[in-house]
């Protein structure tokens, strides 16, 4: 899960008020609840010492959410009398949640927007190909490539100029799928979409599969549901663009695990992953960090942790901090004091799943991959 959306809260300094909004549903009793849930959310707030502007701020854009648009509810971060991001959730939160903090409330996220791969699905036929972007947000276009348009049909004769004709079809769709393959590759790293689905006609799916990069090829599965044309989409090409998605995270979440087990040691050797929240925060100073790998149950998510304005400025001490250059230190929580740095160095967050020994996951629930050789702090 990248968090490069939470950029406008990076260098805004807080307090910062929190919300997880749910809509509830699109009938007048669903109405006459969000109202209460609005009156009791910004009551929240103003007793947490929220200021009045800022409790204004959030009771106005929660009063023209609209269930229809947000169906799964959305998550408010304001300030200074101003709502600086509205972000819509991939899933309804249990519990709405409303908090004024010196940092915005980011844990809940991993759990609401989901860690679900971006995914670019390219709708192929003989003469181009649609995209589209799958994310959490919903499907959106992410634009079209369009071939040569003649010829691109065979003939049935098997005379020497329909021959002819034919070996030029031939090259048609050649070239076609050339074009196909190099606009998805410009696509797919536009989007840094973490899986390309190709859809459409085996033999053309086949031959831009074939002539894509050997990095997109390596994110790049098949499926034999659907096609380019109108309405030939269907609940089958849906459930195989979701399997494909859960099936890399799977891959993403294991060979994360893998590669957080073969760099971790316990001596103060060299090493490219650490656990804990002191190891965690010193690599975050150090825009280490190349995935922060966190186990929502983990007991050392809410310890303390002391920052400043600086995404960068974390410590567990006091003092450390104020050595950092901070000269007020907020007590903060770790996790969301880790997934701000995260956001900011466009680390990935990846959820590890609940089960295995204490050798499978990070110890506290905390760990990181690094993007370099990491050498430890003196204690």
């Amino acid at each position: 899960m990248r968090l490069s959306f939470l950029q406008p809260l990076l260098d805004r300094p807080g307090p910062w008020a929190t919300v997880y909004f749910d809509p509830g549903q699109p009938d007048e009793s669903g109405a006459k609840r969000r109202e209460l849930s609005v009156r009791q959310i910004c009551r929240t707030l103003e007793q947490e010492g929220a200021d009045k502007a800022t409790a204004e701020a959030v009771r106005g854009h929660l009063a023209g959410l609209s269930p229809a648009d947000d169906p799964a509810g959305r998550v408010l971060f304001a300030t200074g009398g101003e709502v600086v991001l509205s972000h819509r959730l991939s899933r309804r939160p249990q519990e709405e949640l409303a908090c004024w903090a010196p940092l915005p409330r980011l844990a809940p996220l991993l759990e609401l927007c989901g860690q679900d791969p971006v995914c670019l699905v390219a709708y192929v036929d003989r003469t181009g190909a649609d995209f589209q972007l799958r994310e959490a947000g919903g499907p959106q276009d992410a634009g079209n490539v369009e071939g040569e348009q003649w010829p691109v049909h065979r003939a049935a004769s098997s005379d020497w100029s329909e021959r002819h004709f034919q070996f030029k079809v031939e090259n048609t769709w050649e070239h076609n799928a050339a074009e196909i393959a190099e606009a998805l590759a410009a696509a797919h790293e536009e989007s840094g979409a973490d899986l390309v689905v190709l859809v459409g006609g085996p033999r053309e799916r086949r031959a831009v599969y074939e002539k894509l990069p050997e990095t997109v090829r390596a994110v790049a599965v098949e499926t034999e549901h659907g096609g380019r044309a109108a309405g030939s989409g269907s609940p089958a090409l849906e459930e195989a663009i979701e399997k494909a998605r859960q099936d890399s995270l799977y891959r993403r979440v294991e060979q994360a695990l893998d590669r957080f087990r073969a760099g971790r040691v316990g001596t103060d050797r060299p090493t490219d992953a650490v656990e804990g929240v002191p190891a965690v925060a010193d690599a975050a100073r150090q825009h280490r960090i190349d995935t922060l790998l966190v186990r929502s149950d983990g007991p050392d998510l809410h310890r303390e942790l002391w920052a400043g304005a600086d995404p960068d400025q974390v410590a567990v001490r006091r003092t450390d901090a104020e050595a950092l250059g901070v000269g007020e230190p907020l007590s903060v929580r770790a996790d969301d004091a880790l997934l701000r740095s995260a956001a900011a160095t466009s680390a990935d967050v990846l959820v590890v799943p609940f089960e295995g020994t204490a050798d499978d996951i990070p110890a506290g629930g905390l760990g990181a991959l690094l993007r370099w050789t990491y050498e430890p702090s003196p204690a």
